[in-house]
């Protein structure tokens, strides 16, 4: 499945880097009726599109006065540490350099509604949170971009002509990195969600000024009619909020907090209460079972103020975000034994992944290790009087023993299957109403794993293990009775 780019009919293309974003370009450009040429330096990727009606040429073959546009993987350096060098073979020919999210919101310009979401943490839940909201109202949503799909794969809208002279039905909800946002240079979303804003990518940015400039992309086209919607509980973000709100022709705005920030348009208070002050609706957040958490509270009102503006009711809003799953190995509860919780947090691969969860639970029976990372967990150490005891895995076990030593109780579980049993046999005797099992184990996967994924599949299944051995043990008492 891809969407045709029509508006590429007769021209000609290059694409560089044929991964999933890539060779979804590829499929759409050729099925609009697009002269392609593209490359990537594995072979199996090559692969892949050698069938697909493309010229597979190294760049330097390209006949670069021909193209239009040059659709860049998002992986590939456009600037730092240093641009590759297709990034100057394209500026020396004058050819454009985009993405397939540009790509895809020039196709569709006027003949659907978007939804952008970006920001350091948390993109990728408000993404899928969004989808989920719209879609429980009955709106046709395709959900993609950095999360899932990408943006060619996602389907076309059921009509090519405007609903009652507005827009029709369809609403793209794209989550963007700013590797994307880097190479968008005309969309406009009718609603942007930008979370927040920390530390990340330098490499690529340069600097953190250089990586605020690329997700403040994500505004830069939109007006008067869009809604811009900004978490303001770092300093960066409050700036930018104020630097919008000066701008001509800027976009509307509906400025989070769950800081208690004076300039807040919606806040969450301690107790995850919600309050609009725009139209004076409440929410109670700390109802919801997979949106635990201050950083959820923070999507999940973002979530909230996009689809408000999109005309879902306050009803549907709670039903969904009561219906809401959650994103696998996300803080995503999976399942319960008896009183305790059983929580897959296996993409916290490092500590500052895993203290969402740390601070979210309460009292925590920790499964922690794997391969370690820089730093390894003394930037949890604040965390620590949360956690009854922790069960150590992988190659992380001792040095992770060493920094927990004399503050954490804790054993070397070794493997994960072990950890589970362990740590629930731990909890059930615990006397809170709700101990809770955790992953999250604050370092990579690789060293028992092939990724994160994998171990957080391993996770449910030792947890599912555990209600089949309750199972034949109950069924070996009733017999024996």
């Amino acid at each position: 499945m891809s969407i045709p780019l029509s508006h590429l009919k007769g021209k000609s293309l290059g694409v560089f880097g044929l991964a999933r974003s890539g060779l979804a370009t590829v499929k759409a450009a050729v099925s609009g009726g697009a002269r392609v040429y593209a490359w990537d330096n594995r072979e199996d990727a090559r692969a892949k599109a050698a069938g697909e009606g493309v010229t597979l040429q190294e760049p330097g073959e390209w006949p670069w006065e021909e193209l239009a546009a040059l659709a860049l993987a998002p992986g590939v350096p456009l600037t730092h540490p240093e641009p590759h060098p297709i990034v100057g073979m394209a500026r020396g020919a004058g050819v454009e350099i985009l993405c397939d999210a540009e790509l895809l919101f020039r196709e569709l310009e006027g003949k659907a509604r978007f939804v952008a979401i970006t920001g350091t943490n948390g993109k990728s839940t408000t993404t899928a949170l969004i989808g989920h909201l719209l879609g429980e109202a009955g709106i046709a949503v395709e959900v993609g971009g950095n999360i899932g799909r990408s943006a060619l794969d996602l389907a076309a809208p059921s009509a090519s002509e405007p609903v009652s002279g507005s827009f029709p039905e369809q609403i793209y909800v794209l989550e963007l990195s700013s590797y994307q946002l880097d190479l968008c240079h005309r969309l406009r979303p009718n609603v942007a969600v930008w979370l927040n804003l920390t530390p990340d990518h330098l490499d690529r940015h340069g600097d953190m000024a250089g990586y605020r400039h690329a997700k403040e992309r994500i505004f830069a086209k939109m007006g008067g009619d869009d809604l811009a919607v900004l978490g303001i509980d770092e300093t960066d973000m409050e700036e930018v909020a104020v630097a919008l709100s000066e701008r001509a022709q800027a976009p509307r705005l509906a400025r989070v907090t769950v800081r208690e920030r004076d300039a807040a348009d919606i806040r969450v208070d301690e107790a995850g209460q919600m309050t609009d002050a725009r139209n004076g609706e409440r929410l109670n957040l700390s109802a919801f079972p997979s949106l635990r958490g201050r950083h959820n509270w923070q999507n999940a009102a973002c979530a909230y103020a996009a689809v408000r503006e999109l005309g879902v009711p306050v009803s549907i809003i709670t039903e969904g975000m009561a219906s809401f799953p959650g994103l696998e190995h996300r803080m995503q509860i999976v399942g319960r034994h008896g009183k305790v919780l059983f929580v897959d947090d296996s993409k916290a691969t490092n500590a500052d992944a895993a203290a969402p969860a740390l601070a979210t639970f309460q009292p925590v029976y920790w499964i922690v290790g794997g391969r370690p990372k820089a730093g390894g967990i003394h930037g949890l150490s604040g965390f620590f009087p949360r956690v009854a005891k922790a069960y150590l895995i992988g190659e992380a076990a001792d040095e992770f023993s060493a920094t927990l030593a004399a503050r954490v109780p804790h054993v070397i579980a070794g493997e994960l299957a072990r950890a589970v049993r362990m740590a629930a046999e731990d909890a059930a005797l615990d006397p809170e109403d709700e101990p809770v099992v955790l992953l999250s184990p604050a370092a990579a996967s690789f060293d028992q794993f092939p990724d994160f994924e994998a171990r957080g599949r391993a996770f449910v299944a030792a947890v599912n293990a555990l209600d089949d051995a309750s199972a034949q043990q109950a069924a070996l008492s009733e017999s024996a009775s």
